[in-house]
């Protein structure tokens, strides 16, 4: 399992290190903010954001610390 994990946390840092992970992410907050008049800039639409990027983060602290 440890093998596993250590394999999957590399191939995942390359991945995601690469800079076209960069513009996907840039570009879905792109979309978030045009989304913005759709939804009336409400509570929901800003929950979808913090929430996604909390959990984001705290799972991508775990791949930076194997790698």
């Amino acid at each position: 399992m440890v093998e596993f994990f250590r394999r999957f946390s590399q191939r995942s840092a390359a991945v995601l290190g690469h800079h076209n992970s960069f513009i996907v992410a840039l570009m879905l907050i792109v979309v978030w903010l045009l989304s913005g008049p759709f939804f009336s800039f409400s509570d929901t639409w800003q929950l979808v954001i913090n929430t996604t990027t909390t959990i984001v983060t705290f799972l991508m602290v775990f791949l930076i610390q194997n790698t």
